[in-house]
């Protein structure tokens, strides 16, 4: 029988090990996890569908251990994938939405092909925000047409889940499985994992593909690790990057192709690095007991041998009245409208357009909470030669680039910017740059709190060494009482 208290705190080395001297094997792995989400999954509604073929793949990857072929840190490991991941396989690719419930995909996602080519379980898909909330302004995290809502583990009914990739994130801190993969747009692996307790990785746009991901906008899209600790998030990352011939922005990740992210998993990473603290207005939205636990981590960071500088603006677009949603409201139009154009005949929508007029037609189980922002997307041109949609591009680059987090990082020789929770995280999405969230502790209710380092493009082996030293100098992470 497996000890869920070592599940809850060992990490997927510990696993490999295990399994290495016959104590454990993937299937035993595969079989725990599904008796796992059996029992808890009617209560957090996180696992949207299991992969019927899980139990089989983990005997195959046991099988080629026995023969000495094992193929890396994740062979055997069950992992959960996030439900706007194309998988060619005997599982569905909605994006929680019942318009595509029964959609089949021809084709792994590139980050799909490198899971099962690194012998990983692909267990599941987990639930989400529909069309990774994009589709209403009014819609809670974690609520799907198909899919329903996910409850927060730490709270089921009190706690906010988080947004959208809230199925990976209540899965793994419910263990359902080793890890997760999330998707983000602006905040989607960062809140989650932020309100779950967990390490989230949110790359640089480029260092992992986008092909076979449901599509919000192509300028800010990425794939990332959800996982109860560094040294996963790291293992993971290693395995899902990679240069894809179907995506351009890959291509530029071959600078950092030859990095092996756990070889920045060093407690002393803290030492001698400078630490950007963001101005006073961001507390204003925390909680006492928050800002508590947010200053407690500064005083972790000083004592780890950082050296703490004060920022008086991160982006001028802190200080924008309205968010500028132009180049989601215009990348979604046309590259939903691309996906969709892939899509079995069989199915009920190809277009924007089509999925609009479905919604509308079964209102009562799919507009729930409306459809603003696909009206809105609906509305634009779509075209991306529009003067609109090119201002707006131009001018989130400037702004959360150029005139915010490099300018901040070079001028003040910074190694990375240090914002409670996930606040902050619009900026380097805008920017198409990375962030990792680490737990950092937890407010009287028990509700989760983390912190986010934030950095330059592709400097997630900093971002990783920084975060790994915080987090073995504060091991805070507690999991939810189910039972």
């Amino acid at each position: 029988m497996l000890d869920i208290d070592w599940l809850e705190t060992a990490t997927i080395t510990d696993i490999q090990n295990e399994m290495n001297y016959k104590r454990l094997s993937s299937k035993e792995l595969v079989l725990y996890y599904l008796e796992r989400i059996a029992q808890y999954n009617g209560k957090i509604n996180a696992v949207l569908e299991i992969n019927p073929d899980a139990i089989f793949i983990a005997e195959a990857m046991d099988y080629e251990r026995e023969q000495h072929r094992v193929r890396g840190p994740l062979h055997g490991i069950p992992v959960l994938i996030k439900d706007n991941i194309d998988t060619a396989d005997k599982m569905h690719t909605s994006a929680g939405s019942l318009a595509l419930a029964n959609s089949y995909a021809e084709e792994d996602a590139f980050i799909a092909k490198q899971l099962r080519n690194a012998g990983a379980v692909i267990l599941g898909k987990t639930n989400m925000t529909e069309w990774a909330n994009f589709m209403t302004e009014n819609m809670p995290s974690g609520y799907s047409s198909r899919g329903g809502q996910v409850q927060n583990p730490y709270g089921p009914g009190t706690f906010d889940v988080g947004g959208s990739s809230s199925g990976s994130g209540a899965a793994i801190a419910s263990n359902f499985a080793v890890a997760a993969i999330g998707t983000e747009t602006s905040g989607s692996i960062l809140n989650p994992a932020n309100q779950n307790s967990l390490v989230g990785i949110k790359p640089t746009v480029g260092l992992v593909s986008r092909s076979g991901i449901i599509p919000i906008a192509h300028s800010q899209d990425t794939a990332g690790p959800m996982t109860k600790n560094v040294t996963d998030a790291a293992i993971l990352l290693n395995t899902i990057k990679g240069i894809d011939e179907k995506d351009p922005a890959t291509i530029m990740s071959e600078k950092v192709a030859y990095i092996d992210y756990t070889g920045y998993l060093l407690e002393d990473g803290l030492l001698n690095s400078r630490i950007g603290i963001p101005p006073e207005g961001y507390m204003k939205h925390l909680s006492s007991e928050q800002q508590e636990i947010y200053n407690n981590s500064l005083e972790v960071l000083k004592q780890k041998g950082a050296t703490l500088v004060e920022l008086e603006m991160i982006s001028p677009i802190e200080k924008e009245k309205e968010w500028d949603f132009n180049v989601l409201l215009y990348e979604f139009k046309s590259a939903l409208n691309a996906y969709l154009a892939t899509v079995s005949n069989g199915l009920p929508v190809h277009s924007l357009k089509e999925l609009i007029a479905f919604n509308h037609e079964h209102e009562e189980k799919m507009l729930k909470y409306g459809q603003t922002l696909l009206i809105d997307s609906q509305a634009t041109s779509g075209n991306l030669t529009d003067s609109a949609y090119l201002q707006s591009k131009l001018n989130d680059m400037k702004l959360a680039r150029k005139e915010g987090i490099d300018r901040v990082i070079n001028e003040n020789n910074l190694d990375a910017i240090f914002f409670p929770k996930d606040m902050g995280s619009g900026i380097p999405a805008k920017a198409g740059y990375p962030s990792i969230t680490i737990p950092a502790g937890y407010d009287s209710d028990g509700q989760p709190f983390g912190v986010m380092f934030t950095g330059q493009a592709y400097s997630e082996y900093t971002l990783i060494k920084l975060g790994y030293s915080f987090e073995q100098a504060t091991k805070v992470r507690t999991p939810p009482a189910l039972s």
